[in-house]
C-alpha cells in the first residue's frame, strides 16, 4: 500500500496542480497566416501564474509575451483567458481588474486606462478598438488607450449588456455576450434583464460578520432572464434584433461573420431550435434552419457556424447518429457521433467525433476531399486549425496529461499522431505520484464501458477486496475514456487504500448517440442506477476477487445524487454511500439544465418527485455521508441541508460535512481536499469492514 510520508500525497498534488493543468499549454490561437501560435502556460506544474506565450510554427521557438507577475508586481494570479484581433497581432486580457494589451510582434504590453473591474475584453478584427465590460455596461476603448466610451449602459438596476446570463454560461455552453462585425464598425450585444429572476443569497455560517452574496438564480419552473440582442455602433446608436421571443426565450448562440449577424434560439421546452440570420441595419431576422425533437434538441458546441461560402454548419440526429451537416446535408457517415465543431476556416470544418464511446478523434471536412480523420492513436483528441497550421492536442492511455503538436502543413497529413510529426509544445505539468492500474472492460448486452482500478500491491489469491463504485454517469461527461484523465488518479488513490474501484458510463452519458443520451428523459436516475448495478455484477462474475458483501458508492454533483439513490433504492447491493454537492431537490437546480430532462415542474411534478431524494429519505437503511461546500452557487447547499432535515425527521442516522468557504468543486485548497478524501476513506473503512 502506498505511504505518503516521504512525498506529496495524490490528493494534495491534485489540488496544488489544479488537477494537473498547471504547466500545461492551453487556449491556442493560430495566426491568420498560420505562422505562429499563441497559448497560455505557467512556468511550472505548481505555479498558478499563467503567462501568455507565442510559438513560431516553423522553428518551434517560444517567446514570452506577458508575465502577470512582472506586469502587476506580483498582484495578479495569472491570465485566465485572452482574445485577439483577426490576425492575432494584438492580444488583450485582464489582470487584477485592469485591462492589458500586448503587441504580439514586439511583446510590448501596456495597461489601458479603463475603470476598475474590466472583464471579457475583445479586440475588433482590425485591432483598432477593444470592447470590454464594466459595471453592467459594454464599453469600447482604442487599442492605443484613447477615447474610452460606453456603447450600451444599463437602463435598470438589474440590466447588463454584453454578458452571458447564468443559464447560457452554466447550461448552454455560451460564455460570451458581445461580438464584433468583421469591419469593426458595429457590435452584436446581449441585453440581459434579470429583474424577474429570483434573488438568492450565498453566505457562509462560519463567517457571520460577512454579509451573504446576492445572486440571481433561475431555478426550475421560475422566470429566466429576459435576453434581447442589439446591433450597436461604438457611438451608442443601436437597433434591436427581432424574433418571436415569447416562443423562443433562450439565445443559445450568436455571432457575426462575413455574411452578417446570426443567432440560434430555443423554446423553453427545448424541443425546437431555430437558426436565424439578422439584417445588420434593421435587426429583422430570417430563418436559416429549424430543428425539432420530441424530447430535446441537443446543443452541439461550435454550432451553428457558417463557411466562407455561406453554408450553414450544424447537426442532425438521424437514425441513432448525431451527424455533421454542411448546408443542410449530412457529411458524416452513420455511426460516427459528432461531438463538437472546433472551427471553420474558409470552407473547411474541423470537428471531433467518435465511433467508439471511449475515444474521441479529430476530423476535417473539406469540399474537395470530404470527411477524413486526422488523428491516429487511440485516445481523446482535440485542437484548432487555421491557414494550414494544425494544433493537435492528444490524450492517450499511454501517458498522463496532454501532448500538443503544431503541424505546419496544407493540407494537413492524414496522420498527425503525437510524437510523429510537427513541433511539440513544451508542457511542464507534473506527473501524478500514482501509476494507474486499471482494466478496461465491456460488459452486459448493452456493452457498458467500465474501468476497474485495482491496488498496485494486490495479487491474485489475495483476500477479496471491498468494491467502491466511483462514477459520474450523468449526461454531462464521460469518465471511461482511453486516456489518463485527472479524476482517474483519484479513483486509483482509493484503490491504493484497499478497494476495487469500478467506474462505469451508462445511460445518458455522451458519445453513444442521441438515443442513448435521451434514455434519461423523464427519469434521470432509474436507468442510470440499473446500468451501475448491471455492470457491477457483470464485472464481479469475471473477477472473483471482488467482495459483493462490501459495496459502496461515492459521487459528486450529479453522481452525488446517484449515490444517495443507490442506498435508498438498492440497499441489497450498496452497503454505504458518500455523496458530495448533490442536487437532492431537483426544483432547486437551474431552468435550462433541469427542464431539459424533466420538463417544466408545473407540468411534470411527478418527475421531479421521482428524482428527489427527499421523498425517499425515510427509507434509508444504509450508512450515508453527505458533504457540501457552503459557498456553492451551482448546486446550492440548501438541497443537502433539506435532505439532512428529512433524514433527521425520519430518524435515519447519517453524517454531514459542511465545507466552509468551499464552492462546487472544493479542489482549490489542498488541506480541505485531502481532508475531505481522508474523511471519506475513514467512513468507507468503518462501514465496509470485514
Amino acid at each position: 500500500m502506498q505511504h505518503d510520508d516521504d512525498k506529496i500525497s495524490l490528493p494534495r498534488q491534485f489540488a496544488r496542480t489544479r488537477r494537473f493543468t498547471l504547466g500545461a499549454p492551453s487556449a491556442f490561437t493560430v495566426s491568420a497566416d498560420g505562422s505562429f501560435v499563441l497559448f497560455l502556460r505557467s512556468r511550472a506544474g505548481d505555479d498558478p501564474v499563467t503567462c501568455l506565450w507565442a510559438l513560431d510554427a516553423a522553428s518551434g521557438q517560444e517567446r514570452l509575451l506577458a508575465d502577470p507577475a512582472a506586469l502587476t508586481g506580483g498582484r495578479a494570479r495569472g491570465i485566465a483567458s485572452y482574445a485577439t484581433d483577426d490576425a492575432a497581432s494584438l492580444a488583450v486580457f485582464t489582470l487584477a481588474g485592469g485591462l492589458w494589451a500586448v503587441d504580439v510582434a514586439t511583446g510590448v504590453a501596456r495597461a489601458l486606462p479603463v475603470p476598475a473591474g474590466a472583464r471579457d475584453p475583445r479586440p475588433d478584427p482590425s485591432g483598432r478598438l477593444v470592447a470590454y465590460l464594466s459595471g453592467g455596461a459594454l464599453r469600447v476603448i482604442g487599442a492605443d488607450g484613447a477615447d474610452d466610451r460606453a456603447v450600451a449602459e444599463p437602463d435598470g438596476p438589474d440590466v447588463r449588456f454584453g454578458v452571458a446570463e447564468y443559464a447560457a454560461s452554466g447550461s448552454m455552453g455560451r460564455s460570451r455576450g458581445h461580438w464584433w462585425s468583421p469591419d469593426g464598425a458595429r457590435l452584436l450585444t446581449t441585453r440581459v434583464d434579470e429583474s424577474r429572476v429570483a434573488l438568492w443569497h450565498v453566505g457562509d455560517p462560519a463567517e457571520p460578520a460577512r454579509p451573504p452574496r446576492a445572486v440571481r438564480y433561475p431555478a426550475a419552473g421560475t422566470a429566466n432572464a429576459d435576453v434581447t440582442l442589439w446591433i450597436a455602433r461604438p457611438d451608442g446608436e443601436r437597433v434591436e434584433v427581432s424574433w418571436d421571443r415569447t416562443a423562443f426565450e433562450y439565445v443559445t448562440a450568436a455571432g457575426w461573420d462575413a455574411h452578417g449577424p446570426y443567432l440560434s434560439v430555443q423554446s423553453r421546452d427545448q424541443r425546437t431550435v431555430r437558426v436565424l440570420a439578422a439584417a445588420p441595419d434593421s435587426g429583422r431576422t430570417r430563418l436559416l434552419a429549424e430543428q425539432h425533437d420530441a424530447r430535446w434538441v441537443q446543443l452541439v458546441p461550435g454550432t451553428p457556424a457558417r463557411t466562407g461560402s455561406g453554408r450553414l454548419v450544424a447537426h442532425a440526429d438521424l437514425d441513432g447518429t448525431r451527424r455533421l451537416t454542411v448546408g443542410g446535408v449530412p457529411v458524416t457517415p452513420p455511426g460516427l457521433q459528432l461531438e463538437a465543431v472546433l472551427g471553420v476556416d474558409g470552407d473547411d470544418v474541423l470537428f471531433t467525433a467518435s465511433d467508439d464511446p471511449v475515444q474521441t478523434h479529430l476530423w476535417l471536412h473539406t469540399p474537395a476531399t470530404g470527411v477524413r480523420r486526422l488523428s491516429v492513436a487511440p485516445g481523446v483528441h482535440g485542437g484548432t486549425r487555421r491557414a494550414g497550421t494544425l494544433v493537435h492536442v492528444t490524450r492517450t492511455a499511454e501517458h498522463p496529461g496532454e501532448r500538443t503538436h503544431v503541424i505546419r502543413q496544407d493540407p494537413p497529413a492524414a496522420a498527425s499522431q503525437a510524437g510523429q510529426a510537427g513541433i511539440e509544445v513544451v508542457s511542464v505539468a507534473q506527473r501524478p505520484v500514482l501509476t494507474l492500474r486499471r482494466l478496461s472492460l465491456v460488459t452486459t448486452r448493452r456493452e457498458l464501458r467500465s474501468h476497474l482500478h485495482l491496488p498496485s500491491w494486490h495479487r491474485p489469491g489475495d483476500p477479496a477486496l471491498p468494491v467502491l463504485l466511483d462514477p459520474y454517469a450523468g449526461p454531462a461527461a464521460r469518465r471511461v475514456t482511453d486516456e489518463q484523465a485527472p479524476m482517474m488518479f483519484v479513483s486509483q488513490w482509493f484503490a491504493e487504500q484497499g478497494f476495487a474501484v469500478l467506474v462505469t458510463d451508462g445511460a445518458g452519458t455522451p458519445g453513444r448517440g442521441p438515443d442513448w443520451e435521451r434514455e434519461v428523459h423523464g427519469d434521470m436516475f432509474g436507468p442510470v442506477l440499473e446500468d451501475q448495478v448491471a455492470a457491477l455484477h457483470a464485472v464481479a462474475e469475471r473477477h472473483p476477487g471482488l467482495d459483493l458483501r462490501r459495496v459502496a458508492i461515492r459521487g459528486w454533483s450529479y453522481a452525488g445524487t446517484l449515490a444517495v439513490m443507490a442506498v435508498l433504492r438498492r440497499p441489497d447491493v450498496f452497503h454505504a454511500a458518500v455523496a458530495g454537492a448533490a442536487p437532492s431537490e431537483q426544483r432547486l437546480y437551474d431552468t435550462h439544465w433541469r427542464e431539459r430532462f424533466l420538463g417544466h415542474p408545473d407540468r411534470h411534478p411527478e418527475r421531479y418527485d421521482a428524482c428527489s431524494t427527499l421523498v425517499e429519505a425515510h427509507t434509508l437503511s444504509r450508512p450515508l455521508q453527505l458533504a457540501h461546500g457552503l459557498s456553492d452557487d451551482n448546486v446550492f447547499p440548501a438541497g443537502t441541508l433539506r435532505l439532512s432535515s428529512a433524514l433527521l425527521a425520519a430518524g435515519r442516522p447519517h453524517e454531514v460535512l459542511p465545507l466552509s468557504g468551499a464552492s462546487h468543486a472544493p479542489t482549490s485548497d489542498e488541506d480541505v481536499f485531502e481532508g475531505l478524501l481522508l474523511l471519506q476513506l475513514d467512513f468507507l473503512r468503518r462501514h465496509l469492514a470485514p
